[in-house]
């Protein structure tokens, strides 16, 4: 059950993400649960910054360059006001208030200290392990973060969600998983292109390798399989 006290600061990096931006917008930014909600603007070049700007209760940071997702969530998470922290990703597809509610249960009960989603197009493998450990929609307390916020700067542009993972491992914090079905995240060739997007996709993979090393991946996902609740 959802605790109507329970305060979470909600973060959104954005990069060219107007298409998609405001129904993700329209899912948070009235929620009951989210103290504030802040996107980041990671230096787009579209009306991403502009359309978060006009929507109601909607704090907006723009980053002067872009460097990348990991930066970008680091600065929301240095503006974030609450103990708590709701994680998406601007893309998403299906969204609405009930699938925040959903994810912010696990921790709102205390039954876990991090939930993560499962999304309807997580890829298969995942899907059958029961856990994206790349998944960008995630709940947690911020304390599992307070000792590691300057490292956050200084890790890849895609490092961020492995680094947590790691995080998590360390601290032994309860995993809740979430399933989405509904919802979904387009693919990097439907929104770049076939070519731009298998590069976008190599490029995300080596900053993951670079942040863990390939063949740590799996004992990461294993142990956090054995932490879900």
């Amino acid at each position: 059950m959802n605790n109507p006290d329970f305060a979470v600061s909600c973060i959104i990096p954005v990069y060219n993400e107007a298409a998609r931006l405001g129904a993700v917008l329209d899912a948070v930014a009235l929620h009951p649960q989210l103290a504030e909600v802040i996107v980041v603007d990671d230096a787009s070049s579209d009306a991403s910054a502009e359309l978060a700007a006009a929507t109601p209760g909607v704090r907006v940071i723009r980053q002067p360059v872009n460097g990348g997702k990991s930066r970008a969530l680091a600065a929301g998470i240095d503006a974030a006001q609450s103990a708590h922290l709701l994680l998406l990703d601007g893309d998403l597809v299906g969204l609405t208030p009930a699938h925040v509610s959903a994810l912010i249960a696990p921790v709102a009960s205390g039954r876990a200290d991090i939930s993560i989603s499962l999304r309807g197009n997580a890829p298969g493998l995942w899907r059958l392990l029961g856990i994206d450990y790349i998944s960008g929609e995630r709940v947690l307390a911020r304390r599992l973060l307070d000792e590691s916020t300057q490292a956050l700067h200084g890790l890849p542009r895609f490092g961020f969600e492995v680094h947590l993972n790691a995080l998590c491992i360390q601290a032994g914090a309860r995993i809740g998983i979430v399933p989405w079905p509904e919802v979904n995240s387009p693919s990097k060739n439907r929104k770049y292109g076939l070519g731009a997007g298998l590069g976008a996709d190599l490029a995300m993979m080596a900053d993951i390798f670079r942040t863990v090393p390939p063949h740590r991946v799996l004992a990461q996902i294993l142990a956090m399989r054995r932490q879900r609740v």
